[in-house]
């Protein structure tokens, strides 16, 4: 074909100009012949149909380059990745309350973002392709507005209005782009709110000549980096949520859901809660120090030391000292206990127990520093291949509990993590018996807000068991100071308290290195 000789002829330019960006040679599609790109997992593919119908009125070489000038500038500046794209969509949402005209916004101002930046910064023709575009809606008030910015004559004109005011936007401006985004949709709303209305009656939506920007765009691993991104950078929980559930259907037709790694085809429907805290946990790295090592019980020849008048002759290393007897020449073996790694060496299952009382922060409503300590230990303890198991409790002995036994389902113990009963607070310490005899004595990591009815019994079992304990506070009252003072003399449990979210990573992740003299993984 015509259009494929022309993309083999143009494309190492185009590479060039744009850095050597690691996207495959652009292909070409039939149809469409109102739109010139797409996008799909990071391969352009031009529209033969578009081609055709513009190359009357432009060189097909240019026609060419100014598509691949944009598609490529949309990979390497703006949205640049996936977590950027959610941001700019949430951004636009808190303006139009509506996801249709929300993301509308997104893909229109992130046009405008990467063209003028094209424009700025490489040698390229758009101007001359959005002169020759056919001017309609939104494609005309771009275009006007392009002809403000740009100081181009694009032989458009009108919406002088609207025009002004989205011309004082600074586009090229990354670290504005958040505020950016929603002065722009604040300005184009109305022409957003008529084209999706038109769309509704027509059934069909005017389309964008240069192509839309949705999930299609990204490859599963992209978006799942981004979602964890986007799950650290969002201000709330609720937002974050929010955005997901407008994208439900779009990412699990993408194949993305909960399950496994953030994936999943059909058998885990997305759930937002659950993906906030497995993202989010993702950002933190829990060490996870391996069992200590067991002593032989006999000394071994370690380093040397001079001899000295006095002590025994059995100890010289004769080799080093040359066969001479003298002080300071003379050297002397200095021995200490064998050490083996033995049936323990290495990093056991775990144990997490998880308050969910009524004095605990629902995690589905905001951000559980509960939940997220859990997880952050969860993937800890995965990450060693250990198995882990959650007893999540609020009042265990009325029924008010969960218990998922020891396995290596991330999404299985996340969903018994994040379970909030609300109710009163007590363990069951026979269930916590039984979990810990299925399994060779696991670690434990307790996560409460220390107001169990029941604590002095709890300090009095922990103190007798021989597993580690990495017990965790949220807040600070009466409670955990009496567990503080219960258990100060055991040497195997480890204190920590969260105040706030910066917390985990400095105490949790943090002083659990300095517990115990063990190796670190």
């Amino acid at each position: 074909m015509e259009l494929e000789k022309i993309i083999k002829k143009v494309w190492p330019l185009v590479r060039k100009k744009h850095l050597f960006p690691h996207i495959p040679l652009p292909s070409v599609v039939e149809g469409g012949d109102d739109i010139a790109l797409e996008i799909k997992s990071k391969q352009l593919l031009i529209s033969n149909a578009f081609f055709e119908k513009l190359k009357a009125k432009m060189d097909e070489e240019e026609i060419v380059e100014t598509i691949l000038d944009h598609g490529l500038t949309h990979y390497m500046y703006c949205p640049w990745d996936f977590h950027t794209h959610l941001s700019l969509y949430s951004e636009a949402k808190k303006v139009v309350h509506q996801k249709e005209q929300a993301q509308r916004a997104t893909t229109y101002f992130m046009d405008v973002v990467t063209d003028t930046y094209c424009i700025k910064e490489k040698n390229t023709k758009i101007a001359k392709l959005y002169k020759n575009l056919p001017k309609n809606g939104m494609t005309e008030v771009l275009t006007a507005l392009y002809e403000k910015i740009w100081g181009e004559d694009l032989e458009s004109g009108g919406h002088e209005e609207l025009v002004n005011r989205l011309s004082r936007i600074p586009y090229l401006e990354r670290a504005k782009w958040g505020d950016s985004v929603k002065k722009f949709t604040q300005v184009i709303q109305p022409l957003l709110e008529e084209e999706v209305e038109n769309t509704h009656q027509n059934s069909q939506r005017g389309p964008n000549p240069l192509g839309e920007h949705s999930l299609d765009n990204y490859s599963l691993d992209e978006i799942d980096r981004g979602m964890r991104e986007f799950a650290s950078a969002v201000d709330n929980l609720q937002e974050f949520k929010e955005t997901v559930e407008d994208l439900r259907e779009e990412l699990e037709k993408k194949g993305y859901g909960t399950g496994g790694m953030g994936r999943g085809r059909g058998n885990h429907p997305l759930d937002a809660n659950l993906l906030y805290y497995m993202k989010l946990a993702e950002s933190y790295t829990l060490p996870v120090r391996q069992l200590p090592i067991e002593k032989r019980g006999y000394l071994h020849p370690h380093s040397h030391k001079p001899w000295e008048i006095g002590k025994p002759f059995a100890d010289i290393d004769l080799w080093t000292s040359f066969g001479k007897i003298m002080p300071g020449m003379t050297q002397i073996w200095t021995k200490q206990e064998g050490e083996t790694h033995g049936e323990l060496e290495g990093t056991p299952d775990c144990l997490i127990i998880i308050d969910s009382s009524g004095s605990m922060i629902n995690p589905s409503e905001r951000l559980s520093y509960a939940v997220l300590g859990a997880a952050c230990a969860c993937n800890a303890y995965r990450k060693q291949e250990s198995k882990v198991a959650v007893y999540n409790f609020s009042d265990a002995l009325r029924g008010n509990k969960i218990i998922v036994d020891f396995n290596c389902e991330k999404d299985r113990i996340y969903a018994a993590i994040c379970r909030y009963f609300g109710g009163g607070t007590a363990l069951d310490l026979n269930d916590i018996i039984h979990l810990l005899s299925r399994t060779d004595i696991p670690d434990i990591f307790i996560i409460t807000d220390m107001q169990i009815t029941n604590l002095e019994k709890v300090i009095d079992f922990v103190n007798t068991i021989e597993n580690r304990v990495t017990a965790v506070h949220v807040g600070h009252n009466a409670h955990s100071t009496r567990f503080k003072d219960g258990t100060k003399k055991n040497r195997n449990i480890s204190l920590f308290n969260i105040k706030e979210k910066e917390d985990i990573p400095k105490i949790i992740l943090g002083k659990v290195d300095e517990y115990l003299n063990s190796p670190v993984r």
